[in-house]
């Protein structure tokens, strides 16, 4: 008898890349039926917080409200390797962008965001305008706020509208740590069971390793998502976000999530100390 598995991620290129065999029915499944749902990461942060779905993309920020209820699931990580959430504004970028955006109205994509978390790391004290992550570029343009945090296809198009970077917060966070920013995640509800959990963990694996392996094919699927960027650089986006680190976290990544989220509570971001527990890790891995 097949079991429905509702599937949710963002409507953007690299999850579009990261799902294309799930949702086009290239891998063999058995008798998990992968039925997938879109919408914004915060949107899909929020729906999370209330259980709705069986596996979903969320914010790893996100994740410290939802872990008694979601595992993480090994494979389907989007992590910034020395890149990450760009920090913009109309402006030349100050000699010290941190002292400079102290107290300032910055445009966020949510406060679940890993975006709004490395920003509050960063620097504490601002003003989070919360608004649809792609309208902050606009907002930016038109002075509705003064500076914008970018996620999405907005890092790679922002200098083109004249919004100058002042600050990546990937090369930050590896100046500081040393280790890659674990932005999103793949998360699967606990009440599964464990042997459901673990083979969605291997289905999603085998469509991230089926997606890589076909990248051509998974390009063009993905290129229905990528708002207007243009094949070229919609290549260029997902080879960003969707790599060894989607495959597998393996030990450096786990330990980015684990630093991430300790320091977050360590800053009183987060009011809670987070145990996370990632599902599909090989037997022998840390």
């Amino acid at each position: 008898m097949s079991r429905t598995i509702r599937v949710a991620h963002s409507p953007d290129s690299d999850d579009a890349f990261m799902f294309y065999a799930l949702a086009e029915g290239k891998i063999d499944t058995g008798e998990l039926r992968y039925e997938h749902e879109l919408a914004d990461i915060e949107t899909l942060n929020r729906r999370a917080l209330k259980g709705e779905l069986e596996v979903t993309a969320v914010s790893i920020h996100a994740y410290a409200y939802l872990a008694e209820t979601y595992a993480l699931l090994n494979s389907g990580s989007s992590m910034g390797d020395r890149y990450g959430p760009r920090l913009v504004g109309r402006t030349s970028p100050p000699a010290d962008p941190r002292q400079a955006s102290r107290g300032r109205r910055i445009a966020v994509p949510g406060t679940l965001t890993t975006a709004y978390l490395a920003l509050r790391l960063f620097q504490p004290e601002f003003e989070p305008v919360v608004m649809p992550f792609d309208r902050i570029e606009d907002a930016v343009e038109a002075g509705e706020v003064e500076l914008g945090l970018l996620i999405h296809e907005g890092q790679l198009t922002h200098e083109e509208r004249g919004l100058p970077l002042w600050t990546d917060l990937g090369e930050w966070w590896f100046g500081e740590t040393g280790l890659p920013l674990p932005l999103g995640g793949n998360v699967v509800r606990r009440d599964l069971g464990r042997t459901v959990m673990d083979q969605v963990a291997r289905d999603l694996k085998a469509g991230i390793e089926y997606a890589l392996a076909h990248r051509t094919a998974a390009l063009s699927h993905a290129s229905r998502f990528n708002r207007g960027i243009g094949e070229a650089r919609t290549d260029r986006f997902v080879a960003m976000y969707v790599n060894h680190w989607t495959v597998d976290y393996g030990e450096r990544g786990r330990e980015a999530v684990r630093e991430l989220l300790r320091r977050g509570h360590a800053a009183g971001i987060i009011p809670h100390p987070v145990a996370v527990d990632f599902v599909g890790v090989e037997s022998g891995a840390a």
